[in-house]
């Protein structure tokens, strides 16, 4: 599948905490953890499960910065 989107992050799945409405998932990326909220009809309809391999596909009008 090709995408416009450029921030694809490839890792694989830690974690799949499914809710009613709402599941998250937690990629590992290299060593660090990015979690993405999306809807449990989304992540049955995927067939998501921990050790499956994965992109985060990431499209964001802004980005924060902070200091530590």
């Amino acid at each position: 599948m090709k995408l416009s989107a450029r921030n694809q992050l490839k890792g694989k799945i830690t974690e799949v905490k499914k809710g009613p409405v709402s599941t998250e998932v937690v990629l590992d990326i290299n060593g660090q953890s990015i979690t993405a909220s999306i809807t449990s009809g989304s992540a049955e309809s995927l067939g998501l499960k921990v050790g499956d391999d994965a992109i985060a596909v990431i499209k964001a009008s802004s980005v924060m910065i902070g200091l530590e």
